[in-house]
């Protein structure tokens, strides 16, 4: 098995949505209240070297272990993460738009139409049925809802922002319609095994990134949409918070399953404090963004050090069983 240890799961580009998450918060605090500007470069120049360097990994996958990529893309649980390899191209393709507009129209176009092909493709064998009720989870959210909400805000970001609200509307109600399912597995169906509880850290991150999506085509100040997805991304937020004594285990890079959510919140407030004088928004802006530096840096401390100590890929990870071929 050591020799497999270079075998990266499809999950790992979780960790890019964090960074370019807190990358997309420091370019934010920097326009509200005028911190250093180069933070957030910087941090988006992490994002986007280790998405490179997962990406060639993950090309490593294929080519070198054809049978573990299949499995995973197979696999009832672990193939939604393979939703994260076009998503997150998207994410860096907005993070290099303010220094090479072609590159990034190169990757969120390739994203984009990559992430609407693999959520229509590993959707469409979904609905075929034959699936445990025990393999329903929040990573159902990222092949459609994480897909199309970010390609709602790449679209707007390259000045299509009719093909965002699309590609929004797509997304909110995916997140609607999965939602009800997700939550009667989780309210009805048996306890999550401790390896998946910390995929709860995603169940707050659709209504935190419909807000962030929202702010990319739509101008003034906060509505009564952007209201009511803040408050229910706040009380998505506290109710994963309140369980995270029992999804408490060991560090595992599931762990960075809460970013998504928590960056895109604090991303989304933050815009909306800048546009005009809302009370709610601008006090929960830097509190929101604090929590969010707090959580990306401490996973990343955490990813850095299990790394550094070779604990950073379990042996599972290397070879996840199918448990059916939809």
């Amino acid at each position: 098995m050591s020799t497999r240890r270079w075998v990266v799961p499809a999950s790992f580009f979780s960790m890019v949505l964090g960074l370019c998450g807190l990358g997309t918060d420091w370019r934010a605090a920097s326009q509200l209240w005028g911190l250093p500007a180069w933070i957030g470069e910087a941090v988006m120049a992490v994002a986007g070297s280790v998405w490179v360097l997962l990406a060639v990994l993950y090309g490593l996958k294929w080519l070198r272990s054809g049978t573990d990529a299949r499995a995973e893309i197979e696999h009832p649980i672990l193939c939604c993460f393979v939703a994260l390899v076009p998503v997150t191209t998207m994410l860096v393709g907005l993070a290099v738009l303010p220094h090479a507009l072609p590159l990034a129209w190169v990757l969120c176009s390739v994203g984009a139409v990559a992430s609407l092909a693999f959520g229509v493709w590993r959707h469409g064998g979904l609905w075929r049925g034959g699936r445990s009720v025990g393999t329903t989870t929040p990573v159902l959210y990222l092949p459609t809802v994480a897909a199309s909400l970010v390609s709602a805000m790449a679209a707007s970001a390259l000045g299509w922002p009719e093909l965002g609200q699309l590609f929004f509307g797509a997304g909110v109600l995916a997140w609607l319609a999965l939602e009800s399912v997700i939550v009667t597995r989780l309210l009805q169906g048996e306890e999550l095994p401790p390896p998946l509880r910390p995929t709860l850290g995603i169940q707050p991150a659709p209504p935190a990134v419909a807000l962030l999506a929202y702010t990319s085509f739509t101008t003034g100040p906060p509505d009564l949409i952007a209201h009511a997805l803040l408050g229910y991304a706040i009380v998505q937020a506290l109710i994963a918070a309140r369980l995270l004594p029992w999804i408490r285990q060991p560090f595992t890079p599931g762990y960075w399953a809460f970013t998504f959510g928590v960056t895109a919140i604090a991303s989304a407030t933050m815009r909306f404090a800048h546009r005009g004088d809302d009370r709610v928004f601008t006090a929960l802006a830097p509190v929101l963004f604090v929590v969010a530096n707090v959580v990306v840096v401490g996973l990343f401390i955490a990813t850095v050090w299990a790394a550094l100590r070779g604990r950073l890929i379990p042996p599972a990870a290397a070879a996840p069983q199918p448990l059916t071929s939809r």
